[in-house]
C-alpha cells in the first residue's frame, strides 16, 4: 500500500506540473491545485504506513538513469520528512486557487509549483548518489524557477535568484563531492552498500566527506553563515512558494546532515556533532536578533525560519555528540525533540508564510510600518496568522512550546553527561534557548501587533478586504495543526519516535510513553498541554464570572469608552500610534555592534525660515552582517579580478601564444 500510494504521490505531482503547462489559462491553476492536492494526500498516505508500520519499502529500476538507474527506498527517517512535506503541499495547493485569482500566473509559474512539489517528496526517498544528486539538483532547479516568476517586473527578484542559484549550487558541488568520494572507498554507489562497508572506510575519509556534506546540506538548510540566500529569496518569492521553502525545503537540509552523518557514517565522531551544534548556536541567535528587528515581513519570517534551523541543529548536534559518548538514550530523547520542532516548523512557519501572503495582496505592502487595524478588516487572517505567531513564540497550548519544551527538557538531563565538552556545548543549546525565546517573541508581538492592531497607517491597509475562501481554508488547515500538535502532542510522537530509533541513534530505546502528552520514558518528567491549556480556560472562565457578578460601583457602571491604542484619549490617529521600526529601535541600540543599522534622517524646512522644519523622514535599515563582512569583501575581490582578467584578451596573437606557451611549461615542470 505505502509503495503505491506514494508512486501516485509523485505521478500526481508531475501530471499537475504538466497540466499546469499545457492548459487554458481558466482552468490551469484549478487543475493544478487540485491534482497537487490529490499528490499530497496519497504521498501522506504513504508516509504514513511506513511511519506506522516501521516497514521500508524499496524500488529499483534501470530504465530512466542510464548506467546507474534509480533507486528508491523510503523508511521511517524519510517518510518523516515526506509528510511533514505532503502536510505543508496540501495546504499551499487549497490556497494557491484563492493565490492566483488575483494576478493569473503564467504557465511556467503555474506548472512549476507543481514540479517543485514533486521534488520535494522525491529528495527523502533516494537511496543512491546518482538519484540523491539528479532529485537534488531538480528540486533547486525547480524552486529556482519558482522564484523566477516574477522577475520581469522586480530586479530585487533577479538580484535574489542569483543569489540563491550560487549558493545552492556551491552547496550541490560540495554535496556531490563527498558523496562520490564515500561511495569510491565504499565500493558501491547505493546508499545501502555505502552503509554496509562504512567500517571499513579511514577516519580521514569520513571526516572530510562529512564537512564537505555538512557545507552543502547547511546552505541548504539556511545555517549561518551560509544562510544570506534566504533573506533575499523569502520577500520575492510568491507565498505559497515562500511556504514550501520554508516549510519543507530547508527541512531536506536537515534530513540530508542526518542521512550522511547518521546512517551512511554511523554516526562518527563527537566533534562532528559539536561543530552542527555550534552552527546551531550561532544561527540560533543571529536569526532571532535580525527577525526582531525586521520590518519587512516576509523577511522578519525568512530570519525566524534562520533561527528556527538553528534550534533543529541544536538538537541533532547534542544527539549526536550524547551518542557518541555512550548515552544512547538521551540521544534519541533530544533528536526526538529535534525533529518533532522541525514538523512543528513546518506547521507554523507555512501558516505564517501563507499569512504574510495574503497581508500583501489585501493591502499591498509588506512594510509593518504600513499597515495596522487590519484585525477588524481581515479577522479570519488575524486569527490564522496569530495562531502561527503565537505557535512560534512558544506559548503554551500550542506546538512551538511543545516541542521547545521537549528540546529544553533533554537538553537539561544531558548535563549529567561526563564529557566536560558535551556539558558545555548543552548549557550553550540551553541558554540559547531561554535567549531566542525572548528575542522570538519581541519579533512577533512586533508583526502581531503592530501589523494588525490599531489604525491603518496607509491607503493600502485602510482599504484592505479579507481574502478568498481558498487561501483561508489553506491557513487554517496549518494553524489547526498547530492547535491540534500542542494540546495533543501524542499523536505524533510515536511515529517521530520510531523514525529516530529506526537505525540513527543506534541502541537508542523508546524515548516517550503512550499518552496524549508530553511523558519521557528514560526520566522521570510529564506535561499535559491539554490538562494546562483546560485549567487555564477554567481560571479565565471564573475570572470573567467573578468581575460580572461582582457589585459595581455607579461610575463603574457606565464607564467611559475610548480606542484600545487610544491611551484614553478621544482623538487618535495612526501618526500618534508606535511602527514597526520604534519598536525594535531598543533592541538595535543594545545590539548595534552586531546589526549596525543605517540612518538616514530627512529634514525639509519651509520656504520662510530654515529653523521650523516642513516634513521629518526617518529611513532606517539593518543590513545583514554575514554578507556585509564576509559575502561583499569577497564579491568586490572578484569583480576587481574579472576587471583585471579583461585587459588580457587584447587581440594580439602574440600575447596569446605566450600565454598558452607559459601554461605548457607549468604544465610540463608540475608532471615532471
Amino acid at each position: 500500500m505505502s509503495t503505491a500510494a506514494y508512486f501516485i504521490g509523485l505521478g500526481a505531482a508531475s501530471a499537475a506540473a504538466l497540466l499546469g503547462a499545457v492548459l487554458p489559462a481558466r482552468r490551469r491553476l484549478l487543475a493544478a491545485a487540485v491534482l497537487s492536492a490529490a499528490a499530497c494526500l496519497a504521498a501522506l498516505v504513504g508516509a504514513g504506513d511506513v511511519l506506522v508500520s516501521g516497514h521500508a519499502f524499496s524500488v529499483h529500476t534501470a530504465q530512466v538513469l542510464p548506467l546507474t538507474g534509480v533507486d528508491l527506498s523510503l523508511d521511517p527517517l524519510g517518510a518523516l520528512f515526506v509528510a511533514a512535506t505532503a502536510v505543508v503541499g496540501l495546504a499551499v495547493s487549497c490556497y494557491s486557487v484563492g493565490y492566483g485569482v488575483h494576478a493569473t500566473p503564467s504557465r511556467i509559474a503555474t506548472a512549476t509549483l507543481p514540479a517543485f512539489l514533486a521534488t520535494l517528496l522525491l529528495v527523502p526517498a533516494a537511496a543512491s548518489v546518482a538519484t540523491f544528486m539528479v532529485a537534488w539538483e531538480l528540486m533547486a532547479l525547480t524552486s529556482l524557477l519558482a522564484l523566477l516568476t516574477d522577475h520581469r517586473r522586480r530586479r530585487e527578484t533577479r538580484d535574489a535568484a542569483q543569489w540563491y542559484a550560487a549558493m545552492t549550487h556551491i552547496g550541490a558541488a560540495a554535496i556531490l563531492l563527498g558523496l562520490v568520494l564515500l561511495a569510491a572507498h565504499a565500493g558501491g554507489q547505493s546508499f545501502a552498500a555505502i552503509a554496509a562497508h562504512r567500517r571499513q572506510l579511514s577516519l580521514p575519509l569520513t571526516s572530510v566527506v562529512f564537512v564537505l556534506t555538512l557545507f552543502g546540506f547547511a546552505s541548504k538548510a539556511g545555517a549561518v553563515p551560509l544562510h544570506v540566500w534566504l533573506p533575499r529569496a523569502h520577500p520575492e518569492a510568491p507565498s505559497p512558494v515562500s511556504a514550501l521553502m520554508s516549510g519543507a525545503m530547508v527541512n531536506l537540509g536537515v534530513y540530508g546532515i542526518l542521512r550522511v552523518g547518521e546512517d551512511l557514517l554511523g554516526g562518527g565522531e563527537m566533534w562532528w556533532w559539536l561543530v552542527v551544534a555550534a552552527l546551531g548556536v550561532v544561527s540560533a541567535v543571529f536569526g532571532a536578533l535580525h527577525a526582531a528587528a525586521s520590518t519587512d515581513t516576509k523577511r522578519l519570517l525568512a530570519y525566524s525560519t534562520v533561527d528556527n534551523v538553528g534550534l533543529v541543529l541544536i538538537g541533532v548536534g547534542a544527539a549526536g555528540a550524547l551518542a557518541a559518548g555512550g548515552q544512547q538514550a538521551l540521544a534519541g530523547l533530544v533528536l526526538l525533540a529535534a525533529l518533532f520542532h522541525l514538523v512543528n516548523h513546518a506547521l507554523f512557519k507555512g501558516c505564517l508564510f501563507l499569512g504574510a501572503g495574503a497581508l500583501q495582496h489585501a493591502a499591498g505592502t509588506r512594510d509593518l510600518d504600513r499597515l495596522g487595524g487590519l484585525a477588524r478588516k481581515m479577522p479570519a487572517t488575524a486569527i490564522f496568522f496569530g495562531a502561527g505567531a503565537l505557535s512560534i513564540s512558544a506559548l503554551p497550548g500550542l506546538n512551538g512550546f511543545a516541542s521547545e519544551w521537549l528540546l529544553f527538557e533533554g537538553l537539561l538531563q544531558g548535563f549529567a553527561s561526563r564529557s566536560a565538552v558535551t556539558v558545555a556545548a548543552l548549557l550553550a543549546g540551553v541558554a540559547t534557548l531561554a535567549i531566542t525565546g525572548g528575542l522570538t517573541a519581541t519579533a512577533f508581538v512586533k508583526a502581531l501587533g503592530v501589523g494588525f492592531l490599531g489604525q491603518p497607517r496607509s491607503e493600502g491597509a485602510g482599504a484592505a478586504r479579507e481574502v478568498g475562501p481558498s487561501m483561508l481554508i489553506g491557513m487554517g488547515f496549518l494553524a489547526g495543526g498547530c492547535v491540534v500538535l500542542g494540546i495533543v502532542p501524542g499523536v505524533v510522537l510515536p511515529v517521530i519516535d520510531r523514525a529516530t530509533t529506526a537505525g540513527l541513534v543506534a541502541g537508542a530505546s523508546r524515548a516517550i510513553r503512550p499518552g496524549l502528552g508530553l511523558a519521557l520514558a528514560s526520566v522521570h518528567s510529564e506535561i499535559d498541554p491539554g490538562l494546562l491549556v483546560g485549567g487555564l480556560l477554567v481560571a479565565l472562565v471564573v475570572a470573567w464570572g467573578a468581575v460580572r457578578l461582582a457589585p459595581r460601583s455607579a461610575e463603574l457602571r457606565s464607564p467611559r469608552r475610548a480606542a484600545a491604542w487610544g491611551c484614553g484619549r478621544d482623538l487618535q490617529t495612526a501618526r500618534m500610534e508606535i511602527t514597526a521600526t520604534s519598536f525594535a529601535e531598543p533592541l538595535q541600540r543594545v545590539f548595534a555592534d552586531v546589526l549596525r543599522p543605517d540612518h538616514d534622517l530627512e529634514v525639509t524646512h519651509t520656504a520662510e525660515s530654515r529653523y521650523f522644519p516642513e516634513a521629518i523622514t526617518f529611513h532606517q535599515r539593518v543590513d545583514d552582517a554575514v554578507e556585509r563582512v564576509v559575502y561583499r569583501p569577497v564579491m568586490a575581490a572578484v569583480a576587481w579580478w574579472g576587471h583585471l582578467a579583461r585587459r588580457v584578451p587584447n587581440g594580439s596573437v602574440h600575447r596569446y601564444l605566450a600565454f598558452g606557451f607559459a601554461t605548457l611549461v607549468l604544465v610540463l615542470v608540475v608532471l615532471a
